[in-house]
């Protein structure tokens, strides 16, 4: 299956990389530069209709940082979600306490679901060039 986005959300995430809040810029941190298990991760990446925090195309994997501005819209967010695990995208949500108090065991928690991913045949929604 090949996920489309919509072109007008280039520009959005963008600026978006522009103005990463303090846990995205200490989780990617740990992303960029394949250092996590050697996979390449994205910043403000565009599928569908949503633009996610952090996206890894070989694993088909995005992760979510949850800030305060995400508490006044749960139901939002849990739409979101399922629309994008609709298309297999595996989605890790973490909390900007967790990622500022406790990124040792966040970092685990990430690299314990790229192995279980590793376990099953590599699947990618996007087409090529995407």
């Amino acid at each position: 299956m090949i996920i489309r986005y919509n072109p007008k959300l280039k520009n959005i995430a963008r600026e978006l990389r522009k103005s990463q809040n303090l846990s995205e810029v200490l989780l990617w941190n740990q992303l960029k530069g394949k250092k996590m298990k050697g996979y390449q991760f994205m910043r403000q990446k565009p599928i569908d209709e949503y633009i996610v925090d952090f996206y890894c195309g070989k694993l088909n994997l995005a992760i979510e940082i949850d800030g305060e501005s995400h508490s006044a819209r749960p139901d939002e967010d849990k739409a979101r979600q399922q629309r994008l695990e609709s298309f297999g995208i595996k989605f890790l949500r973490f909390n900007d306490l967790e990622v500022k108090n406790n990124m040792r065991n966040l970092l685990r928690a990430i690299k314990g679901v790229i192995e279980e991913i590793e376990k099953q045949p590599p699947v990618s929604p996007f087409s090529k060039g995407e």
